[in-house]
């Protein structure tokens, strides 16, 4: 498989302002293109376009191919599911949206703190085993947004998820609330395979501050800002494939232009990227070394450190202009289900007289609190 897999999350639209406006034609055209030029990975789910994302996929890809020309793969919602019948009634009407005949690869969709009991309440992986079993899915795994302790506790507990979908970008490589690093080293030591979504957070990595922009374009003008992000992720051992939501023909092209050929960045080029990632981080609200020193009294239990990264990344996320939800709310809420929130500060005080870069930091959270809460 080529490692440029198109997500079919943030389609082109008629209407900007109706993400179910998907403009059909213009995909059919993004479509065959894309298989055109030997790539064959497609990922859809049910709540993605307003809903409509699964139905589409149907339109402009299912009905006009032969189903061994392409890869499809699509979710489990947890949201819906309030009895182990909705498991197959979800599964079910997946089959019947998109009219695929069955899923090459499946995943239980969002996998956190929050929803992991609801998962295993309703014994939704041995069900998604038992899928496989019958066919109805090649391939089987999870989507994760979490820390790198509870995805060891799932790879463990079931050990026959063939693949993980991690959050990885080269902004989140080292960041205290993502820790895609971290997560990423779990999968590898568990010898899972490894599908990247985010890879350029959203558009914010192809949109990035003017001085990493021409650092880049200096090192090599002839790339885009989101090829350096893209071949980052694509280039790590063990990924399976990158996926990237496609908005419209440009992207799609600048994609395959250096995703064809596909060349992993070289140990000069990494230092590049890495360079990037401090300058994008130098500009940040808080300036929070993530040491974790106030956290270790904390009476009330707050993940400050990670907190203060999520908070500067949705921020600079959200000030790209390129969309206003962001992952960081939902990490935020995974967060809080093992921690005390942002507005739980007590005002105690402790933290600051731990902190080495003396920040105000009870005023901080009260900041947090208001941005996520």
């Amino acid at each position: 498989m080529k490692k440029l897999g198109f997500g079919l999350m943030r389609l082109p639209l008629r209407d900007a302002n109706d993400s179910s406006s998907i403009d059909i034609e213009l995909t059919k055209q993004m479509v065959d293109e894309y298989l055109a030029a030997g790539f064959t990975y497609f990922d859809t789910a049910w709540m993605y376009c307003g809903n409509k994302s699964e139905e589409a996929t149907r339109e402009f890809l299912v009905s006009r191919y032969d189903r061994n020309r392409f890869t499809l793969t699509t979710k489990l919602p947890f949201y819906m599911i309030h009895s182990e019948a909705d498991r197959d009634k979800i599964f079910n009407e997946q089959l019947r949206r998109t009219g695929a005949g069955y899923f090459d690869y499946y995943l239980i969709h969002d996998v956190n703190s929050n929803t992991v009991t609801t998962f295993e309440k309703y014994d939704c992986f041995n069900w998604l085993r038992e899928k496989k079993r019958q066919g109805l899915v090649k391939s089987i795994g999870f989507s994760f947004h979490d820390g790198p302790e509870l995805l060891e506790r799932v790879l463990t507990d079931y050990p026959d998820m063939e693949f993980v979908q991690l959050q990885i970008n080269y902004l989140d490589w080292d960041s205290a609330g993502v820790q895609s690093k971290a997560c990423y080293e779990v999968a590898r030591k568990h010898n899972k395979q490894i599908i990247v979504m985010e890879p350029v957070k959203g558009g914010m990595l192809a949109n990035v501050p003017k001085p990493v922009e021409m650092m880049f374009k200096k090192k090599d003008p002839s790339m885009s800002c989101a090829s350096w992000a893209i071949r980052f992720a694509a280039g790590l051992p063990g990924v399976m494939t990158v996926l990237s939501g496609m908005s419209d023909l440009s992207q799609l092209r600048d994609n395959i232009s250096y995703m064809a050929d596909f060349k992993p960045l070289d140990e000069e080029e990494m230092e590049t990227v890495y360079a990037a990632a401090r300058m994008i981080n130098e500009n940040i609200a808080i300036p929070c070394t993530g040491c974790a020193y106030c956290v270790v009294d904390c009476p009330k239990n707050i993940a400050i450190p990670k907190y203060f990264s999520l908070y500067n990344t949705d921020l600079q996320e959200k000030n790209s202009g390129r969309r206003a939800w962001t992952s960081q709310e939902c990490y935020y809420e995974t967060l809080t289900v093992n921690f005390g929130r942002a507005s739980d500060c007590i005002k105690c005080g402790r933290c600051e007289t731990m902190c080495p870069q003396h920040l105000h930091i009870r005023e901080l959270l009260e900041t947090v609190a208001e941005h996520f809460e």
